[in-house]
Order: structure tokens, then sequence, then C-alpha cells
């Protein structure tokens, strides 16, 4: 079966300035001392979630206008919300890297899991449907990194993909959020969001 490559760009389109995200070096290996690096190892000792607290706790079912507006401010606030989730996936889904959203995803869910028996199976499932060379859904690791996955799986833990699940984080934040943000998707989205507010 043929290997689908991540697309490679020297950089990412700009967005104009209204809408352009705040952003930092988001290193995946903590090496910079940004705020959003700063942040979670404040928190580290607090929950294992990367990036992001339980992303059950925020659900909404329709952003406000100046909620989605925030997003272009924020990966973490879009990624925060279901309806934020659901459209950048149906923007990945266009350029052909959704399985990154779906890689996140399912580790969000498998370091929740506690059952030994279920870690074990999520652990394994995650590993033929994302890590796998021979699956259509292989996402972009770097070798240390899968190296690391590979010794694990002989003892899966839920925190296992952890290093894996950051890269592919910030492989999104720098890769496809800047396109997002000025696609038509969301630019359709900002727009029917404030017709339904002049409306009300």
């Amino acid at each position: 079966m043929r290997k689908r490559q991540q697309p490679h760009i020297e950089g990412p389109p700009q967005a104009p300035d209204h809408l352009r995200p705040n952003t930092c070096c988001l290193c995946w290996s903590g090496c910079c001392k940004c705020p959003w690096y700063e942040d979670r190892v404040d928190r580290s000792e607090h929950q294992t979630c990367t990036k992001m607290d339980s992303i059950e706790a925020t659900e909404e079912q329709h952003a406000t206008l100046e909620e989605v507006i925030s997003w272009s401010h924020s990966f973490e606030k879009m990624m925060y919300s279901q309806e934020g989730r659901t459209v950048f996936r149906e923007y990945l889904r266009s350029e052909y890297s959704e399985e990154n959203l779906q890689f996140w995803l399912a580790c969000e869910d498998l370091k929740k899991e506690k059952n030994p028996t279920l870690i074990d199976e999520k652990a394994r499932m995650i590993y033929e449907d994302y890590i796998s060379i021979l699956s259509p859904k292989e996402v972009s690791l770097d070798s240390r990194v899968r190296e690391s996955i590979n010794q694990s799986l002989s003892e899966p833990s839920n925190e296992m993909y952890q290093e894996a699940q950051l890269q592919i984080y910030t492989l999104m934040h720098r890769d496809s959020f800047p396109r997002f943000l000025i696609s038509t998707i969301y630019r359709d989205l900002v727009d029917s969001k404030r017709s339904a507010s002049l409306e009300t």
C-alpha cells in the first residue's frame, strides 16, 4: 500500500492582520519557554492531558460569533470548542490530513482510560490506525518518537502516546491552522455567525 506523505511547506500563508493567530515556537521537545510550554509545565502535576483540560468539560452545541472570531487568536480555544473541532476537522479532511485530529482525539480518550485491559486494546488500535507504516492513516512522527512507542508496546500505558500527541498538536497548529484561518470554511462560518447575530 502506498504511504501518503505529509506535505511539506516552507512556511504557512499569512492571514490578514485581524485574523492572524498569536504564534509561538511550540517546540514539541519542550526546549522553549513560551507561555504555552510554561502553562503546560505548571499544570503537569494536576493532569495528564496534553495542552488542554478535559475537552468534555467545555463542550457546547453552538459557538457564538465572538467565540468563533476568538479562534483566530488561539488554536487552543478552537480545540476546546466542540464546534471548533468539527469545522477544523472538515478543513483537515479537505487537505487530506484528518488523521492528525483523529489521532489526537484517540490519545485524549486513551489517557482517560483506567481499565488495564482496555488500555492495552486502545493503545494497540491507535498503533495500528495511526502509527503503523502499513496504515493509510499514518501520522507524521520522527524516528525517535516512533522508537519510543515501539518499545512501549510490550507494556502499554494510557500515556504512551503523550509525546507523539504533542508533536501532532504542534503540527496542526503550525501547519494547518494558519491555512484554516484563511479558508472559505472558516470565513463562511464567521459570516454565518455574523448574519445570525444580526437577525436576533
